[in-house]
């Protein structure tokens, strides 16, 4: 990975000379690139040689024109990731000024770093070093050998980048007898070259960086790379190949049976809070709230422990584990009252997990609970009904906010693997519906003939809304509340005055949040002459802010993505000031597309102007080809909510 430079490092004058493959690199004739392109990647080639034993070299070139004094941002420099099953041979780094002077810089320019932080301890490190004189117009360039000692067989070659690439490597040698498989993705199957026997090259050239867009999907849904599989001749080494998601399955289930022990502490635990208890949610929910509220989130990955969890009962004895860790003492806990559970891996990047290329690597750990046909899912929506395993609760116990029932918004509409004695079963998770997360804004105000509102508003959440809403207000001190309920006044009101609110069941996520909160807005409504002129959409109309996903200087290249389906109403009584009556209001508005719909009207009876809105969002992923009707609806969803109501002074009151 590239790093930042953050001062310069010492130049060697004595052996200072670039390799020849980072000359010629930079002898490369480059077409016009966009003024806004940093960088260019000249060659990243990447030579994979797999040992009799099992044992990975690793080769690594790479060649970087800089364009922009910014690229130092990114390409100042190179850290190489290792532990202790990883050894790094030597780390080189040059660079080719324009005026064609060498300079290079080796292992004693070279420093360490680990990955630490209050709620991670890990083997990791990094070795870093930085490129001298980054600069636009050089070329900067670095070679690395390492050698690992893998879990499993497997490769993933990315090859696309933020910048353009002009030619990209993979390079495979394998022993005698050994096979190997290859999914592309976001690019078509190219064909290898074989060099020699088992000696095999892949090469792809002019790519285009990928631009960054606002609420895009997962980096790895639209970059080019290859997943790559290794299987070895000998059977004793098989256990190595994961060619399926059962096989993935089985070499999770080999790391976990053994710390899935009820030591005599969590039987009593278990006891005590199950004890007069005897239908098997309520079961479920007490377990599901100790290991969520009382095992602290803390990670101490050594080596394996990077996928192993530890023993149940050594996180019950310390009261805190990592994501597999609080999973698999809940699914020990689980056990002990007679429900069965399954480990779950999945990952939090939102269609990451590709389900035709198995893989061990996804970033964290959850659960499933199998249900008995006497639970009802009245109340419970993260279920999968599946044909193998039965009716499957899907639970986040790291997820602090998120309680039984739902599933974070970040694995919604995603993959899952079930790990299971028989293997891994690959299953979809739900997308919840827009009614289970929710929320309805109601209020009362009153406009004055000088144009000032004040009113009260109560807001009830629950899903996803009430999620973060409460882990907003959670992260902050009681005496900083009131900082969050301005800010979010703020986004609406120019003039105004927070006049106090309050919280209800903020400490318990089974029940709907709910906030109670006034204001004033000196100068809300706008006189001209007679009239007064005010848009009745007074707070809560986040969803123009969706508008700026189309605000770039250029069409969208990739999906708009969003977090969840969920729906917002809002119903708003604004008591009109005396003397003055309605000269004109916006007109009802209904909205759809395949992905959204809205609805607003506006009523006046007795003094009072009476607002509905209602907004919801069906769908979370809307591809390329259907961004035009988002866009569409978009735009009529704001051009309604920035129409304004008219009154006309009629009397002095």
């Amino acid at each position: 990975m590239a790093l930042a430079c953050c001062f310069a490092p010492r130049a060697k004058a004595a052996d200072s000379s670039a390799p020849d493959w980072l000359r010629a690199a930079a002898q490369e004739k480059l077409p016009a690139y966009d003024k806004d392109t940093v960088a260019v990647i000249l060659l990243d080639e990447t030579q994979t040689t797999v040992q009799s034993n099992g044992e990975i070299d690793t080769r690594h070139r790479e060649a970087i024109r800089l364009l922009r004094p910014e690229a130092r941002n990114e390409y100042g420099g190179i850290g190489v990731d290792f532990d202790k099953d990883t050894k790094i041979a030597y780390l080189k780094a040059w660079t080719i000024q324009a005026n064609g002077h060498e300079l290079a810089v080796g292992e004693k320019d070279a420093y360490e770093e680990g990955y630490l932080s209050d709620i991670e301890y890990t083997d990791v490190r990094v070795r870093e070093i930085r490129f001298p004189e980054a600069d636009p117009g050089n070329v900067v360039g670095y070679e690395y050998l390492r050698r690992d000692r893998p879990y499993v067989f497997e490769d993933q070659w990315s090859f696309q980048h933020r910048v353009p690439v002009v030619t990209a490597r993979y390079d495979l040698q394998l022993p005698p007898g050994w096979e190997f498989t290859t999914r592309w993705f976001n690019h078509s199957e190219q064909q290898p070259q074989t060099l020699a026997p088992n000696h095999v090259l892949w090469e792809v050239d002019n790519l285009p960086g990928v631009e960054i867009e606002p609420d895009m999907p997962n980096w790895r849904v639209v970059v080019g790379w290859v997943g790559i599989k290794f299987f070895p001749q000998d059977p004793n080494m098989r256990a190595k190949a994961t060619g399926s998601w059962k096989d993935v399955g089985l070499w999770y289930e080999g790391l976990e049976i053994p710390e899935r022990v009820a030591t005599p502490e969590i039987k009593q635990k278990v006891a005590d809070l199950t004890a007069g208890l005897t239908d098997p949610m309520a079961k479920a929910r007490v377990l599901t709230e100790y290991v969520q509220h009382h095992i602290r989130y803390m990670a101490v990955e050594v080596g394996i422990g990077g996928w192993q969890p530890h023993a149940a009962g050594d996180v019950f004895a310390r009261q805190f584990g990592d994501c597999k860790d609080k999973a698999t003492l809940l699914i020990t806990m689980l056990h002990e009252a007679g429900i069965e559970a399954y480990s779950v891996s999945v990952d939090d990047r939102r269609s990451f997990i590709q389900a035709s290329f198995p893989s061990i690597f996804m970033d964290h750990a959850i659960l499933a609970i199998r249900l008995p046909d006497t639970v009802s899912d009245a109340g419970i929506y993260a279920v999968v009904n599946d044909p193998k395993l039965g009716r499957l609760l899907f639970f986040d116990p790291t997820n602090e906010h998120v309680p039984l029932g739902y599933i974070p918004w970040y694995l919604q509409d995603n993959y899952a693997l079930v790990i299971t004695p028989d293997g891994g079963e690959l299953i979809s998770l739900p997308l919840l519906p827009p009614a289970t997360n929710r929320l309805l804004r109601v209020a009362k105000f009153d406009l004055t003939a000088a144009g000032d509102l004040s009113g009260d508003v109560q807001q009830v959440e629950w899903g996803g809304p009430a999620a973060q809403q409460r882990r907003e207000f959670l992260e902050q001190p009681p005496s900083k509340r009131a900082e969050i309920f301005e800010h979010f006044l703020g986004g609406f009101l120019n003039n105004f005055v927070f006049l106090g609110g309050s919280l209800g069941n903020l400490d318990k996520e089974n029940e709907s949040l709910s906030l109670d909160y006034k204001f004033s807005a000196q100068g809300y409504a706008n006189p001209s002459g007679d009239l007064l002129i005010f848009r009745p959409d007074i707070v809560g109309n986040e969803d123009i802010g969706l508008l700026n996903l189309f605000t770039q200087h250029k069409a969208r290249k990739y999906p708009v993505q969003f977090e969840e389906a969920m729906r917002q109403d809002d119903v708003f009584d604004i008591t009109l000031p005396p003397g003055y009556a309605l000269d004109g209001l916006p007109q009802p508005v209904e909205a759809s597309c395949d992905y959204a719909t809205y609805r607003s009207e506006i009523k006046v009876a007795d003094g009072v102007l009476h607002y509905k809105r209602s907004f919801e969002v069906k769908d979370v992923i809307v591809p390329v080809d259907k961004l035009p009707e988002i866009r569409d609806f978009l735009q009529q969803v704001a051009a309604d909510q920035q129409s304004a109501a008219v009154l006309k002074k009629t009397a002095t009151p």
